[in-house]
């Protein structure tokens, strides 16, 4: 019963209202916690300032320039950096399976900017690559086990009902129409290895042109 009563008494407890210095502690403990951007830790801190309001000062305190100050700070320092954010979110999404669209969306809802987004933008080879992730884990195209009809041609197809089903999949992870078609439409595993090979070495031509 006192236990009860003792919480109670902690969540009707206001918090004390922010100054600068533990607007800035929130501010650590946050980039410490999280992989975060300038964009996301400038929303925590509005909304924490929202929820707390800033302590009376002889000379008010201006919160979006205190906020701005004290994110550019944690950047300047490294304890926020968007582009290092982009690379390892962006790994994360195509290691899943996830397309390029998918994978710049994410990043723009959480503030990266349209350049950083450009500079991390999967290469041919890890496009196809995340691709293959998505139709193996989802079993789709050359995965599939089942659900195939004979055509009259030399091989059995998907049927078109599973086809469209699973492009569409495809296409709502972000990859494009013709990356998915062209997954979808595989011949056998084999032939999906042998087109991300020719990705691969299409880049390392480039790279030592």
């Amino acid at each position: 019963m006192v236990a009860n009563v003792t919480d109670k008494r902690r969540k009707n407890r206001k918090a004390r209202p922010l100054d600068e210095a533990g607007l800035r502690d929130l501010a650590l403990s946050y980039a410490a916690r999280y992989a975060t951007t300038a964009a996301k830790l400038e929303s925590y801190l509005q909304r924490k300032i929202r929820e707390r309001g800033l302590a009376e000062q002889d000379e008010p305190l201006d919160a979006p320039q205190l906020v701005n100050t004290i994110v550019e700070r944690l950047v300047e320092l490294r304890y926020v950096d968007d582009k290092a954010y982009a690379k390892a979110r962006s790994g994360s999404l195509l290691r899943r399976g996830y397309g390029k669209r998918r994978v710049n969306e994410a990043l723009r809802h959480a503030g990266v900017d349209e350049h950083t987004r450009e500079d991390v933008a999967p290469s041919a080879p890890i496009a196809r690559e995340a691709a293959i992730t998505l139709a193996r884990k989802k079993r789709f195209g050359p995965f599939t086990k089942s659900v195939h009809f004979d055509d009259g041609d030399d091989r059995p197809r998907l049927d078109p009902a599973i086809r469209q089903k699973q492009i569409a999949a495809m296409l709502r992870a972000g990859h494009g129409f013709d990356l998915a078609k062209i997954v979808v439409d595989a011949e056998s595993e084999e032939s999906l290895e042998e087109w991300l090979l020719e990705a691969i070495e299409e880049a390392r031509e480039e790279g030592g042109a």
